[in-house]
């Protein structure tokens, strides 16, 4: 029997820390000068649900524009959901409002991608680490002081650093800087919006290591969103893969990398280089044919039918569900899981390297 996607997500994390459910965010297309009216919708997230348990981090990936930044965005309430349920605990973030949703912020922050654009230039460092402490009044103005500068330490920056401008850092030390602010209240949950993607790479294994090192002193549990697969890989025990709005797969690292049950979790996989060259010389990629469909105008049937070399006239018509193929809680939306492997040996996707 095939079971709801809410249901099988939330069966495949007991204890949820988090538990998104059928969310939808849709941004509305209007027409007009003085009496606007809709005449369509941007399907940025079309129905999700997954569950984070309490400590893990749940890598959540995909191609530009599928949704990803959407979902983190909504979970922080940067946007409110058009429906759809975020439970966090026992509170639904998308209905939280005011004093409540003031709260759900300090128990919630977010690491954004680009450290340039993150950090306002006019504020100190001391400043824009010290302001959620002030705002959420989680220290008195004695401590906020001392704390900052604890902060700066602990995310690898000298304490004399708290009176500079974010323009006179590098790129990496500003994204420490951030995640000194998104650790200040002390949250339980953080969502990292590709915190790496726009580091040299010299630079993203400190980072790395730093978001662990942090996760395993204060308990932390993370949502990593990327689209660097290898760097998914590294950091994150369970993975999604997001296409178009939906989640097409999910399922624990090891099920995800070594036998794929998507064909589009199969192509990403074939597209990340392999750091030995005669694996990848061997290696044959798996190419998709045309480009990402608009989340304005989203194909019917399994919205991935448009690309995918399996297709067949029932993925034109009827949606897939979101179902367990294996009963070892590895999910997938596909109509044909059972093709994958064949596909897979024919494009391997063996022998991936991490960072």
């Amino acid at each position: 029997m095939t079971l709801p996607a809410a249901t099988t997500a939330r069966a495949s994390a007991t204890g949820a820390h988090l538990s998104i459910e059928d969310l939808v965010m849709h941004f509305p297309i209007t027409q007009g000068i003085f009496i606007q009216r809709q005449i369509g919708a941007v399907r940025a997230v079309d129905g999700v649900s997954l569950s984070v348990k309490h400590g893990e981090t749940l890598g959540l990936v995909g191609e530009s524009g599928s949704g990803k930044s959407t979902i983190g965005r909504c979970l922080v309430r940067l946007y409110k959901p058009t429906s759809g349920h975020m439970y966090f605990g026992d509170q639904d973030l998308a209905e939280a409002e005011g004093q409540q949703l003031r709260m759900v912020r300090r128990r919630i922050q977010m690491v954004f991608q680009d450290p340039y654009a993150s950090l306002n230039p006019r504020f100190t460092v001391g400043s824009l680490i010290s302001e959620p402490m002030a705002i959420q009044r989680t220290a008195s103005r004695a401590e906020i002081h001392t704390k900052t500068e604890e902060l700066l330490e602990r995310v690898g920056l000298n304490r004399r650093f708290i009176d500079r401008y974010p323009h006179e850092f590098s790129g990496g030390q500003r994204q420490r800087i951030a995640i000194a602010r998104a650790i200040s209240i002390e949250p339980e949950f953080i969502v990292a919006d590709e915190p790496v993607s726009a580091l040299d790479v010299s630079i993203r294994a400190q980072i790395i290591n730093l978001m662990q090192r942090l996760q395993e002193q204060m308990g932390l549990t993370y949502l990593f969103i990327s689209h660097d697969l290898s760097v998914v890989r590294h950091v994150a025990p369970r993975v999604a893969v997001m296409y178009l709005g939906k989640i097409m797969e999910i399922a624990d690292r090891g099920d995800i990398y070594n036998e794929p049950l998507h064909p589009y979790t199969a192509a990403l996989l074939s597209a990340v280089p392999v750091p030995n060259p005669r694996v990848e010389k061997q290696r044959k990629r798996i190419i998709l044919k045309g480009d990402l469909p608009s989340p304005i105008n989203i194909p019917s049937g399994c919205r991935f039918h448009t690309r995918c070399p399996l297709a067949q006239e029932i993925c034109r018509q009827v949606e897939p569900p979101l179902e367990d193929k294996t009963g070892r809680s590895h999910f997938a939306a596909c109509h044909f899981s059972d093709q994958v492997g064949p596909l897979t040996r024919t494009g391997s996707v063996q022998g991936l390297g991490t960072i």
